[in-house]
């Protein structure tokens, strides 16, 4: 007749049910709900007496930590999963990952992670056929123990798993400080409705350890409603009685058969040139960079033609922001604003950077609406890099560039040109421009047909003035209306000046542009043929 056993009857037969294999393991699978294969299972410890049948873990399992007995039983799961896959390979099966149980009894006792090495190398299977899953609440209290254990387990070469996620009180800092390679969602959060603010919750958190670059793994899914949203969510992996309850070894044994396998792959895939796991460490130097010694720089993710802002910097928010808040620049979509060809020009950089893993430059015009600033046209000067990718989405890291102004005063400096150029083929005029921190100037078309100017001078004036345009005798002078420009001292030149090897006289002018602060930017140079009137009548 089948009945729980009491405390001191779990005691005493505790040696025995070791022994006689009473306490056995069962196996539920973990699947991909996308592809519906196989990627590992949980070996789960079960205790059956002979004489009173089935016992509920809830009840043997405080009592063997009680007693300090827990580490007996999980040593003896560990050498019985071990044997399973040993036996497997032998009949030349393939095995998957299966994950045993560490209490935080386990990780208390000193040598526990060297005992169980000692098991599996006994066997003498690989250690990627075992992960080892450590709770949430094993951390609480002894945060530098856990470190300590994890740490050991990796240079083993085990893949720990953290279970029970989310069923603390310090799910976040637990993240933050254990180097787990792989979450166990407690599903326990969509008890109730999918969309409430459960649902809200455990969409954060797959989102949040997807940039992490950790597989999350779905633990208690018991509906096809259930699966299908954390699918929808970025988490394929699903452990649960909607795909099968725990099973004995001889029924796993025929699952493992009959389902195909494949890898646990990591939610995302970080570009090896850059570490980009960094910029969410706020003591890194890539945050140190990100936050006070680049431009306005921001990160965002990217899927199915959609993006959506992750993170950004002060300087970018005064960039873009017309006095936006950080929070209100977040929660926008980085396409909006954008009509159909800015978009089409955005989306075609994002494509461009993903399929040549490279730098992409581009330059897109949208409409910002700020609260205290109303609405206005800015454009804006790109430069995106994707630093992480999974399945169907990307990480992208981008620098930016508000070039309004530029763009404005180039559209007026051409419409201006434009002009220019019409009225000055109808008179003998030559116009230039001097670029003033670079030195570089670019002549007008007559500049270069007339008088043989290249398209590009640099370190003007020296160029001209060793071809011959300005003759020796004005040359000084000459550099010295430059000096007076570079520094500011004027906003205005002019005078007659003699130029080529025939010493023609022209009439030359300069305007200087300043910068917002004030400082020379450009100088707007022409030259008009002085005509001699009695030349003139002459003719």
């Amino acid at each position: 007749m089948d009945r729980a056993l009491t405390e001191q009857e779990f005691l005493e037969r505790f040696d025995n049910a070791i022994k006689n294999k009473h306490i056995f393991i069962t196996y539920q699978p973990k699947i991909n709900h996308s592809t519906g294969r196989m990627i590992g299972a949980e070996a789960l410890m079960r205790w059956k007496d002979p004489e009173y049948g089935m016992q509920y873990p809830s009840d043997f399992i405080p009592v063997l930590e009680k007693h300090d007995l827990i580490y007996r039983a999980d040593l003896a799961v560990f050498d019985s999963v071990c044997d399973f896959i040993k036996r497997c390979i032998n009949a030349g099966i393939d095995p998957v990952p299966i994950s045993v149980n560490m209490s935080r009894y386990d990780i208390y006792r000193k040598n526990y992670v060297d005992e169980i090495e000692k098991i599996r190398k006994k066997y003498d299977i690989p250690v990627k056929y075992l992960h080892v899953e450590v709770t949430e609440t094993s951390a609480i209290g002894g945060m530098e123990l856990v470190s300590g254990v994890l740490k050991l387990l990796h240079e083993y070469g085990y893949i720990v798993e953290m279970d029970d996620f989310g069923s603390g009180y310090s799910s976040l800092n637990v993240l933050k400080d254990l180097p787990v390679d792989v979450i166990k969602l407690d599903m326990r959060f969509l008890s109730g409705d999918i969309g409430g603010r459960g649902g809200t919750i455990i969409s954060a958190i797959v989102q949040m350890a997807k940039w992490l670059g950790t597989p999350v793994i779905a633990e208690g899914v018991e509906t096809m409603e259930q699966a299908d949203y954390m699918k929808s969510i970025g988490c394929k992996y699903i452990q649960g009685y909607l795909y099968s309850k725990p099973v004995t070894e001889d029924i796993f044994l025929k699952k493992i058969l009959k389902l195909e396998h494949e890898p646990l792959t990591p939610a995302l895939d970080l570009v090896t040139a850059m570490d980009a796991g960094k910029f969410w460490d706020p003591r890194s130097m890539e945050t140190l960079i990100f936050n006070n010694f680049v431009g306005g720089a921001v990160i965002f993710s990217y899927q199915n033609g959609k993006a959506e802002i992750i993170r950004v910097n002060k300087k970018y928010v005064r960039e873009i922001g017309m006095n936006m808040l950080e929070q209100e620049i977040l929660n926008t979509d980085p396409f909006q604003g954008m009509d159909e060809n800015n978009r089409r020009i955005y989306s075609d950089a994002l494509e461009k950077a993903i399929n040549t893993n490279d730098e992409v430059v581009c330059e897109t015009w949208r409409m910002i609406c700020s609260k205290t600033c109303g609405e206005d046209k800015i454009c804006v000067r790109s430069y995106i890099r994707m630093i992480g990718k999974t399945e169907n989405q990307y990480l992208f890291y981008s620098m930016v560039h508000n070039i309004t102004a530029e763009k404005t005063r180039f559209n007026e400096l051409y419409e201006s040109d434009q002009r220019f150029r019409h009225a000055s083929e109808q008179a003998n005029v030559y116009a230039w421009e001097v670029d003033i921190g670079t030195k570089i100037m670019h002549p007008c078309f007559r500049c270069m047909r007339d008088l043989n100017v290249p398209p590009v001078v640099n370190n003007y004036p020296e160029p001209v003035i060793e071809s011959g345009l300005f003759p020796p005798e004005t040359a000084d002078m000459y550099r010295e209306w430059m000096r007076k420009l570079e520094t500011g001292e004027v906003d205005n030149l002019e005078g007659i000046i003699p130029l080529t090897v025939g010493r023609i006289p022209f009439y030359v002018r300069y305007t200087l542009e300043r910068d917002e602060n004030g400082k020379p930017l450009k100088a707007y140079g022409s030259a008009t043929l002085v005509i001699d009137e009695n030349e003139n009548e002459n003719k």
